[in-house]
């Protein structure tokens, strides 16, 4: 999860993946900088123990563990930002990412929720339809979570170094998680170490995780007023603004020349994402230029018109909210299929 916390989703998405048909067995018996595992578990303890954990909560949750030779296989296969300036089609993803089982499904959480998800969202400022896409892709709702034992992802990717400041963090957060009363074997989820329904990191867990029933404990394993608080509190934290919507569609005018108003800016955060968006100005100014959103919105909104695919194609104005989406997982395949997701739970 760093100035902001990193987003859950972005470690976790390849997890819920199918694994390699074949793992090889880790070919090196010591790490990059040359620590066997056991020295390096045993910084991590060292650490642990400094930061307030239990010992008999450090025991338990360190015994017997080893590398996981798959955990690292499925982190050297994750795909890099490479150079390739070209973009798969939008319209591809949205089809395999909000279908019928899915949009089903959302409507059927939200009806049943429904009352729970309107408290949560005079509370939070977040709507239940974006708490439930979430849910539904993060988990299809519960569904899909993950069976990795967290402890031993964590400690592996932590030791091989690739990202060890990363993994160290979460490894420690992880262990300051089963303090309060967590057993292992309830903390399984992602192979990169996020977990529960809303597949929050340790790190996120500990910001964030909210107690939706009043019981005193946030439990995002099975509880869902506690798993759509939690989310709920994600996005108020990520800037999410009540009362607008995530972006409308729009439409363009023959001819439109989308270059012109290209964004200027370098995001310093996954800046292939942001490049792709253009430039913000309000939609009265994008009336002017043509574009018109086709569901209600001020005229003093700030938003960004994005057309993936190209001209011809749809279009949105896209508002402040959409990059909170952006915050769970940067990816606008990812926020793009939330944000349809969450429309067609309430239409």
């Amino acid at each position: 999860m760093i100035p902001r916390l990193l987003p859950a989703a972005a470690l976790a998405l390849a997890a819920l993946g199918a694994p390699p048909a074949s793992v090889p067995a880790i070919a090196q018996s010591t790490s990059a900088d040359g620590l066997t595992f056991e020295a390096y578990l045993g910084q991590l303890k060292t650490r642990a123990r400094a930061e307030g954990v239990a010992e008999a909560t450090i025991d338990r949750m360190t015994a017997g563990l080893s590398p996981n030779p798959r955990v690292i296989a499925l982190d050297n296969n994750q795909p890099g930002s490479g150079t390739a300036r070209g973009y798969p089609p939008m319209s591809a993803y949205i089809a395999a990412h909000v279908d019928a089982p899915r949009i089903g499904g959302g409507r059927a959480v939200y009806g049943q929720h429904r009352d729970l998800l309107g408290r949560i969202e005079a509370q939070y400022g977040v709507p239940g339809p974006i708490i439930v896409a979430i849910f539904g892709h993060e988990t299809s709702y519960g569904r899909v979570k993950g069976e990795f034992d967290l402890a031993r992802s964590l400690a592996t990717l932590a030791w091989e170094g690739r990202r060890r400041d990363l993994f160290a963090d979460e490894f420690v957060a992880l262990m300051k998680i089963a303090d309060k009363g967590y057993d292992r074997s309830q903390l399984i989820g992602s192979y990169a170490g996020a977990f529960g329904n809303p597949q929050f990191l340790p790190s996120v867990y500990l910001r964030l995780a909210a107690d939706g029933d009043g019981d005193g404990r946030a439990d995002i394993f099975t509880n869902r007023p506690d798993t759509f608080a939690s989310i709920a509190n994600y996005f108020r934290d990520a800037g999410w603004r009540a009362g607008q919507p995530w972006g409308v569609r729009a439409s363009v005018p023959s001819g439109f020349d989308v270059a012109s108003y290209r964004t200027r800016l370098i995001s310093p955060v996954c800046p292939r994402v942001h490049e792709r968006m253009s430039r913000w100005m309000t939609v009265a100014e994008w009336r002017g230029a043509g574009v018109v959103p086709q569901s209600p919105l001020a005229d003093d909104v700030m938003t960004s018109f994005f057309q993936p695919d190209g001209p011809g194609t749809p279009a949105w104005l896209l508002t402040g909210n959409y990059r909170a989406i952006l915050e769970y997982n940067c990816s606008s395949y990812y926020a793009l299929s939330v944000g349809l997701l969450a429309d067609e739970i309430v239409n």
